[in-house]
């Protein structure tokens, strides 16, 4: 595996990642939301999408009590070939990935395998020894603090357990590197012993910092279930939802679905990233079965996954989890406390729950991400999305593969579907303020 491989989705892994307004005489909820000028003004939108050039394609599909009101496609999934991008594209779905490894996690809590405040150490022993780095002293020697509290299983849920993962930090960076803990050639065991021997990079609880948090998810559903993390998630979640082309490695048979990876460059040129190396994690059969990100799926795929959550944890007859599990998930756990949070206030005025960013007010400004309060959803490195609006019964999922993460896409699908947010409280503006 050439060098020039392994960081990019290595990188990508640790990226990603409101009121409805309505007229005067409405309330969210009490009408549809995707109607037929709703319909043309998305179609609009994505097509623009594509012919001004930000994208090569594009794909969205969207259900409203529990119907499919929305689907449609733009462009290629395969510019260079002249393959359209179609409900069958296969793409990368990058962090994505982790609402899905959190519910395989959460069916354990369900059958009382642990607590959420449980500490982590209590079922890996492998972080039973973690201290926080405070910098290096004038020898270059890291200076080091003893925890105020272990590591707890909401930590890795909430993305406040303080891993390291940057290597930028004088001292604490070489040693990241030399863990090299999410090689893929690595076990998920492999990646926890590694990470479990570097110091955090802040007390737990004290700041909200993107990182490996889920990768340690998807070990501990292992190591608690005795299974290959791999295995059970496919048991318990993918095949009980029907999500049969979600998986992270994809076989030759079905490799002419596969989108490429297109990349914007500062001169605004979209760019094919080279196969060898936008494909190098999902057509490889890698030890490491990544929390945090890897899988790879299909719109309706995801759209299962979507719709389990809008209707409390079942899909048709098949219960997943319980309502009180998915309302759990779909809470808010970081308390005002939290300061710091790195980039997360760019999704909007959200929380987090466990794995999921939580809606918990409505837009600042007509320039931040519509949604509506009570929404949760995440999105992928790729410029994926996808969201659960409960309110109006509401699930969209968007699909493009697009280097670096573009916001821009999401507002504008956001506001296609729901109108451009007016905070004066004046109602959804129309098509021709798109």
């Amino acid at each position: 595996m050439k060098k020039t491989i392994y960081p990019l989705f290595l990188l990508l892994a640790g990226i990603s990642a409101c009121q409805v307004a309505t007229k005067p005489d409405e309330s969210p909820g009490s009408a549809a939301i995707v109607s037929e000028p709703v319909k043309t003004r998305i179609d609009s939108t994505l097509k623009a999408m594509v012919d001004s050039g930000q994208i090569a394609g594009v794909s969205a599909l969207i259900y409203e009590k529990n119907r499919e009101v929305y689907y449609n496609a733009f462009g290629f999934a395969d510019r260079e070939a002249g393959v359209a991008m179609d409900r069958g594209t296969i793409v990368r779905i990058f962090s994505m990935t982790k609402p899905i490894v959190g519910t395989a996690l959460m069916k354990l809590y369900e059958k009382g395998a642990f607590q959420l405040d449980d500490p982590l150490s209590k079922y890996a022993p492998e972080f039973a020894d973690l201290n926080v780095f405070k910098g290096v002293d004038s020898k270059g020697n890291l200076i080091l603090e003893p925890l105020k509290r272990p590591v707890t299983i909401r930590d890795i849920t909430r993305h406040t357990a303080g891993f390291a993962n940057r290597t930028d930090i004088e001292g604490l960076g070489q040693l990241v590197k030399d863990a090299d803990a999410l090689n893929p050639r690595n076990t998920l065991e492999q990646m926890a012993q590694k990470l479990g021997k570097l110091p955090l990079l802040f007390q737990p609880g004290e700041q909200w910092a993107y990182g490996p948090s889920v990768d340690v998810q998807a070990f501990l559903v292992e190591r608690i279930s005795g299974m290959p993390f791999e295995a059970y998630l496919r048991a318990n979640v993918l095949d009980p939802l029907g999500m049969k082309t979600t998986r992270y490695f994809v076989p030759e048979s079905d490799r002419k679905r596969f989108a490429a990876m297109y990349r914007m460059g500062e001169d605004g040129t979209l760019a094919r990233i080279p196969d060898e190396e936008a494909n190098a994690f999902n057509t490889n059969p890698w030890p490491l079965t990544p929390g945090g990100f890897g899988l790879t799926s299909t719109l309706d795929d995801y759209m299962n996954f979507a719709r389990m959550l809008v209707n409390n944890g079942a899909l048709d007859s098949v219960r997943i989890l319980n309502e009180e599990t998915v309302k759990r998930m779909a809470t808010n756990h970081l308390s005002d406390s939290i300061k710091e949070r790195m980039w997360l206030p760019s999704k909007g005025q959200v929380g987090f729950g466990i794995d999921f960013a939580v809606r918990l007010r409505p837009p600042a400004s007509k320039d931040e991400n519509h949604g509506i309060v009570g929404e949760f959803f995440w999105d992928g490195a790729a410029s994926t999305l996808f969201w659960v609006d409960p309110v109006n019964e509401l699930t969209a999922v968007l699909f493009v593969q697009k280097l670096p993460f573009d916001r821009a896409l999401h507002k504008k699908f956001r506001d296609a579907i729901y109108g451009i947010y007016d905070p004066a409280g004046k109602g959804e503006k129309g098509a021709d303020a798109m």
